[in-house]
């Protein structure tokens, strides 16, 4: 499992409070072995997940060192917090870059976990691991979709030169507003795609021309809201886009790459965070290529109209 805010936590797998005895762990976890072993009836995904669970928090070393905020990957909370200034890994130019990925989600987690700690309160590090599981799912989730946004614009600085990327970009979708916001528009050679990068921390899937999934809320149209965001720009811009994707961690879907329909003739696709980058430079297969005039004029509508979140 990913150490991701917004993931379950051990604690949640077992179905047992953070201040559970070891006797009420032991007996949570010996209830979930038998309910989710393939043998009775689960699958071997959660029976895994069970196991992963007891390994954090089993022994009363590992808990106290998870409940710190340890994780097996990072020995702190490093992994969460806004990154620092990154050098590129070698001297192949990036890709041209406007915005701030994350930028927005990650102010708006910082107010959240402010206002959920209380007036008065003194966070330290608002960052800390230990504080981001206990707080309410959804102030996690602003966190992991903040993270999934810088996920992907370090995906997408690497496509190179030929590429022009624009993040938390605003619209007038739904009355306008920072939350109505397309995470990134990417403009090259292989077209012009409008991208949100989300984080649900569970499975997801298609049905009937839209993402649904047990962590997508009633009456979420993920898909549908980014056609109404897209479409805001394509608009202003006087633009068309070359598809509409949702970006999502690879453990979310089964497929790297589905494509889910078509919003106003647009082809509507859900990826895998590791197959991001061949879409972007291969693009849609019988779309032809961007020619160096058309590109420029795209790109010159679009920097005439984008403002930013």
């Amino acid at each position: 499992m990913r150490d991701s805010p917004i993931s379950a936590t051990p604690y949640e797998v077992l179905g047992v409070p953070p201040t559970a005895s070891t006797e009420e762990l032991r007996r949570a976890y010996r209830r979930i072995l038998r309910e989710t072993h393939p043998d009775t009836g689960g699958t071997a995904a959660e029976f895994h997940t069970a196991q992963w669970a007891w390994e954090r928090i089993g022994t009363p070393e590992a808990r106290a060192a998870y409940d710190r905020g340890a994780t097996r990957s990072e020995p702190a909370h490093a992994a969460w917090a806004a990154p620092s200034a990154r050098k590129p890994r070698d001297s192949r130019p990036l890709a041209r870059s406007h915005g701030h990925p994350g930028g927005w989600r990650r102010e708006r987690y910082l107010s959240l976990i402010r206002e959920w700690a209380g007036r008065g309160v003194a966070l330290d590090d608002p960052y800390d691991s230990a504080l981001v599981r206990s707080a309410p799912r959804d102030i996690r989730h602003v966190l992991a979709d903040a993270l999934a946004e810088e996920a992907s614009a370090r995906l997408l600085s690497e496509l190179g030169i030929a590429f022009t990327i624009w993040h938390d970009v605003a619209t007038d979708a739904a009355g306008g507003g920072p939350a109505q916001k397309l995470d990134h528009i990417v403009l090259g050679p292989s077209g012009l795609f409008a991208l949100l990068s989300e984080d649900w921390g569970a499975a997801v899937a298609v049905r009937k021309g839209e993402i649904v999934g047990e962590a997508i809320g009633a009456g979420e149209r993920p898909l549908h809201a980014l056609s109404l965001r897209a479409r805001s720009i394509a608009r202003a811009a006087r633009v068309r886009f070359t598809a509409l994707v949702i970006v999502v961690p690879d453990d979310q879907t089964e497929e790297s790459l589905t494509v889910v329909g078509r919003a106003r003739g647009v082809p509507t696709l859900l990826v895998q965070r590791s197959r991001l980058q061949d879409l972007a430079r291969a693009g849609l297969a019988g779309v032809p290529p961007m020619g160096g005039n058309e590109l420029f004029d795209v790109r010159t509508r679009l920097s005439a109209a984008i403002r930013f979140v």
